[in-house]
């Protein structure tokens, strides 16, 4: 209803899973007066889809044992091009395996990459990969680069977004094998390619070289960086709240660090619009999710994706 209510007349809203359940919802909706209902209700259709996938189901679960979850038969409407893109909340590595099985990946890739925004002190910077590979490659973290470029270009509005390389140190000599190399390549790669950044350079969105919009990863890095930074702002705010600070200001101060606020990561690289959201997410996350979506879409990013891969193929050819 929140996203309706935002996107122009042209957008609808597909409902996948348990029809009776949905049912019941919108009919509570309405009956609680909802501002906009009858409009918004008229741009929404329901789709059955009665298995569901479960938190602690195996990512594999849902293609081979719940073909008719919410999220497999989402994912061939969109497929199948009756749906523009689709937004789950639910179990992030089913979404993950059901979209590589379903949408396919871009020519040029081994594997996907989440992309999350990290609120700084000054613009969001995009981490990616952000916990959809445990373990990559040099090659592969160079392809999360291009991804997380696009992402960049496309829905934050940044010409050239510069990109950095995480390590434990700026020198290229520094990090694991794979982040040596990566350097390596990167350097190579005609990207705007700033070199290793700390962790300290993230929440200040530069290091010494200059501004930072990209970070770079693996998804195990990625996820633990993520999933710790999202703890702090409620850290911060109970220790001001003890120290006597007004909740509001303390409200206002931290309003751009609300995971909410930017709803949903994209799953980069599959041929199509994968949006993963938090388990958690409130009605507010999945309208800024649907947001996200249409952005996408409408930029016509997944195009993009695909131009940049194949003139990287052709350069290296």
């Amino acid at each position: 209803m929140l996203a309706l209510a935002e996107l122009g007349s042209e957008h609808t809203v597909i409902l996948v899973g348990r029809t009776k359940i949905i049912e019941d919802e919108l009919h509570r909706l309405e009956a609680n007066g909802t501002a906009g209902f009858a409009a918004a209700r008229a741009r929404i259709s329901i789709t059955e889809a009665p298995d569901v996938i479960e938190m602690t189901d195996r990512p594999t679960a849902a293609i081979r044992g719940k073909a008719h979850s919410s999220m497999v038969v989402g994912l061939k409407l969109h497929a199948a091009e009756k749906a523009d893109a689709f937004v789950s909340a639910g179990n992030t590595g089913a979404q993950m395996a059901s979209s590589v099985f379903l949408l396919k990946l871009h020519h040029g890739l081994t594997r996907p990459a989440i992309a999350a925004m990290i609120p700084t002190l000054k613009n969001p910077v995009v981490l990616v990969d952000a916990g959809a590979n445990v373990d990559c490659s040099a090659e592969e973290l160079v392809q999360f680069a291009r991804l997380g470029s696009v992402y960049a270009e496309d829905i934050l509005m940044r010409p050239e977004p510069a990109i950095g390389l995480l390590s434990n140190g700026e020198e290229p000599e520094k990090g694991n094998a794979s982040v040596k190399e990566a350097h390596k390549l990167l350097a190579a790669a005609g990207l705007n390619f700033i070199g290793n950044v700390e962790g300290r350079d993230i929440l200040s969105a530069g290091s010494a070289r200059g501004a930072l919009d990209v970070v770079v990863c693996d998804g195990f890095v990625g996820n633990v960086l993520l999933k710790f930074y999202e703890s702090v702002p409620g850290l911060i705010f109970s220790m001001l709240a003890s120290a006597g600070i007004q909740q509001e200001l303390i409200t206002q101060t931290f309003r751009g660090f609300d995971y909410s606020d930017y709803g949903g990561a994209p799953l980069l690289g599959v041929k199509g619009v994968s949006i993963i959201s938090h388990g958690s997410s409130s009605p507010y996350a999945i309208k800024n999710a649907i947001q996200v979506a249409v952005r996408a879409v409408e930029s016509r990013m997944n195009d993009h994706i695909g131009r940049r891969l194949g003139h990287a193929a052709v350069a290296s050819a």
